[in-house]
């Protein structure tokens, strides 16, 4: 167990350096104001110096790896120790917290090449990605105080919090893919509306469900 630790810490190192030697790389042939915020339509909107760009990949590589470092510890810090029965879980939830992480980092430096205008063309659909893995985990991850759906209801109930992570693990992995799907094909300004509507029902309808799970077991 220790040994697959120590490895997953050095991929984790590992993939959050990526966009530091990506940056280090290209520095030299980047033009000297780069873009360094962009709007919703994902074009830029704001221009810095490129050393601006030094600090904004460190600061995502550092927290990168400090996600996973958090992540897969909460079962030690964890006052009631719910966090200890998903350590896997949390191993993999971290791990891809950290690749999203590093994707984020390295298509900030991508656009400051200047060889693309709309960043959401890329951003949204590992989102997408990124939805679909989490609702993967969801459907296993146990009662605990961090990760998942913690409402009240499911945190006093298994059955609840059962049912609530398996209809909420369905949902993030069918929204995960159609946002996917959608944000590839659809222009940028509909693609937009369609990863908020969708993030905002997969986030909504298992809370909502979750309450109505807790009505549905009182005593009439």
């Amino acid at each position: 167990m220790k040994n697959n630790k120590s490895t997953m810490l050095w991929v984790v190192g590992i993939i959050s350096l990526i966009p530091i030697v990506y940056l280090a790389s290209i520095y030299p042939t980047l033009p000297k104001i780069v873009p360094t915020h962009f709007d919703m339509d994902g074009k830029p909107n704001d221009y810095s110096d490129k050393s601006t760009l030094i600090f904004i990949t460190l600061l995502f590589s550092a927290l990168s790896f400090g996600c996973y470092l958090l992540i897969t510890n909460l079962p030690k810090i964890d006052p009631k120790k719910t966090a200890g029965q998903s350590p896997e879980i949390f191993q993999r939830l971290g791990l891809t917290i950290a690749l999203l992480m590093s994707f984020i980092n390295f298509v900030i430096t991508y656009a400051a090449t200047n060889k693309t205008d709309n960043i959401t063309r890329v951003i949204f659909p590992a989102l997408g990605i990124f939805f679909a893995f989490m609702g993967k985990y969801m459907k296993d991850i146990k009662p605990n105080y961090f990760a998942g759906f913690r409402t009240p209801w499911a945190l006093e109930n298994d059955d609840n919090w059962r049912e609530t992570h398996k209809l909420a693990g369905n949902m993030w992995m069918a929204g995960g893919s159609t946002i996917t799907i959608l944000t590839v094909f659809l222009p940028s300004k509909y693609g937009f509306i369609a990863f908020m509507s969708i993030t905002a029902i997969v986030t909504i309808v298992p809370f909502a469900f979750s309450y109505l799970f807790f009505k549905k077991q009182q005593p009439k």
